[in-house]
């Protein structure tokens, strides 16, 4: 594997003790071969999602990219929330608590390139409506959240995973969150 990743084996078995440190790896078996001992790890998280951060310029922030409508800026801002909420979970798990969030998925099929343009706007404006109305700088018990709406094309391989939800169902979905955040 070292040859293979143009690396040596000793710099190899370091970053492959990290992953195992970090959970992120297990050994399943240990074979001695003369001298040495063979190891086979294997994932042993069900996914991974790399830091934007991580991959360099390949990876650009939402923050470096002033496009708010570009896959960057979309993907930039999705790695942000994963990174934050990884963050804020694994806090809440200490303190033993639970992360209150809210997650509203739908699928919307439009009609056109300007349908699509209208349906940007009129949610821009919806939501800059409701964050003035709910905003308060002065709470002295307030939480600030952060509220990230993301779109992107349905890939054609998939099928619908979710259903437009009617805002009384997303309600009842929101009044589930529980009150012992973290």
């Amino acid at each position: 594997m070292a040859r293979k990743l143009g690396t040596s084996r000793q710099r190899l078995r370091y970053h492959l003790r990290q992953l195992e440190t970090e959970g992120l790896i297990e050994c399943v078996a240990e074979h001695r071969n003369g001298n040495c001992v063979e190891r086979v790890v294997r994932a042993s998280a069900r996914a991974f999602v790399i830091s934007p951060e991580a991959i360099g310029r390949l990876g650009d922030t939402a923050d470096a990219t002033p496009d708010r409508f570009s896959a960057a800026y979309l993907m930039g801002s999705a790695a942000r929330t994963v990174r934050d909420v990884a963050a804020l979970d694994a806090r809440a798990k200490t303190e033993g608590k639970r992360l209150a969030t809210l997650t509203l998925e739908s699928d919307i099929r439009f009609a056109s390139p300007e349908s699509r343009a209208a349906f940007a706007d009129e949610l821009t404006q919806t939501l800059a409506r409701l964050t003035a109305r709910y905003h308060d700088e002065r709470a002295p018990n307030g939480r600030t959240y952060r509220l990230t709406a993301l779109a992107h094309p349905v890939p054609p391989d998939t099928a619908s995973r979710t259903a437009p939800r009617s805002p009384e169902v997303a309600q009842s979905q929101a009044d589930g969150g529980g009150d012992d955040d973290a």
